[in-house]
């Protein structure tokens, strides 16, 4: 079959286009599929040393050719630019870590990545789990760690729920109270302000106080060493799953029991920083309960009723005021916290 080609009347030579279909001129002539095979390959070779046809993009000779990466070949040993990676060997970094609170183990995780990597030691999580639920048991902890979280301790830590002991739950309550009348012009009333507080320790041990007092002022002595003087309480509490049961003792006259469960919560997971208070309960209580058993007042009343009263001068009685719930205040935030300024500032308070 003939092919239709263009001959340009300017050029010496015939030059065949790249693109198939006619190509236009003053002039048309056929030439057969002999003659147009030999000329094919001369002028490609033309229009292959033509570099104005093709655009030249030099990362396209990079395809299908394996780079090492840098510094791979120098057989020098690789040394860390920081100086501290340089200075300190990496078993006294372990220590170091070894002996941080777990809060502080997840910022340092979030310095570099040696840290990060060396803080993932499941050592590290271990000990911080066994000593947070050290009243479960080490027994009962291995088989929740196994059954529950995969054998993964740091798993284990940010998802089973736990009381926080590097700080206080404090629970911010205000009520109205009317005034007195001066000169009949007037009823004055006033917004009274109080606080809960507790601090928990991991052996099962709380303490307990209401006050008026600022969290800055309150913190220097929620200690079994200062707490005899400044009437905070102490008790036992447990801790099942989510909820939390607590008791202690008002001594007196007539002893009371006050009965205290919580739920415990997060705004974020791992976080346990809220304390929801379900029930808050005061009842009398026996004297003879009462003998060798004031240090373990959450033994005596375990199984009790809601209304129930060991006294009959002292009623049981079911609080439905003053269950804001706890919020929990690191050491290190007790003299920046928001719970401390004063009701002309804040007059009231959502922990969320």
């Amino acid at each position: 079959m003939p092919y239709r080609l263009a001959v340009e009347e300017s050029k010496e030579k015939l030059e065949v286009g790249m693109v198939v279909g006619s190509y236009y001129s003053s002039e048309s002539v056929y030439i057969s599929a002999t003659d147009i095979s030999a000329l094919i390959p001369a002028e490609l070779e033309k229009l292959r040393n033509a570099r104005f046809y093709v655009t030249h993009r030099p990362w396209l000779d990079l395809y299908g050719v394996n780079i090492k990466p840098l510094g791979s070949s120098s057989s020098k040993p690789y040394v860390d630019q920081a100086l501290i990676h340089r200075c300190l060997p990496d078993e006294l970094l372990y220590e170091v870590f070894a002996r941080m609170n777990p809060y502080s183990l997840g910022k340092a995780a979030c310095v570099c990545r040696k840290w990060r990597y060396t803080i993932r030691i499941p050592l590290h999580w271990r000990n911080a789990c066994l000593r947070t639920w050290q009243i479960s048991g080490p027994v009962e902890n291995y088989r929740i760690l196994q059954s529950k979280y995969d054998g993964s301790w740091r798993k284990m830590w940010l998802l089973r729920p736990r009381i926080r002991t590097d700080g206080l739950y404090v629970s911010r309550n205000t009520y109205i109270r009317v005034g007195i009348a001066e000169w009949r012009v007037y009823n004055p009333v006033h917004l009274v302000c109080y606080y809960r507080y507790m601090r928990f320790f991991p052996n099962g041990k709380f303490l307990y106080m209401n006050s008026s007092q600022k969290l800055k002022d309150v913190a220097k002595y929620m200690n079994f060493r200062a707490s005899k003087t400044e009437s905070v309480f102490s008790g036992k509490y447990t801790l099942t799953d989510d909820k939390v049961e607590a008791a202690i003792l008002y001594p007196g006259l007539r002893p009371t029991v006050l009965r205290i469960r919580l739920r415990l919560r997060g705004t974020t997971q791992g976080a346990n920083n809220r304390m929801d208070l379900l029930s808050l309960v005061t009842s009398g209580v026996d004297d003879s309960e009462l003998e060798g058993q004031e240090d373990d007042m959450l033994g005596v009343v375990q199984g009790w009723q809601e209304d129930e009263t060991h006294n009959a001068d002292v009623p049981a009685v079911s609080h439905r005021r003053g269950l804001a719930p706890l919020v929990f205040v690191p050491f290190e935030e007790v003299e920046t916290s928001v719970l401390n300024l004063p009701v002309e500032k804040m007059d009231s308070f959502v922990p969320g």
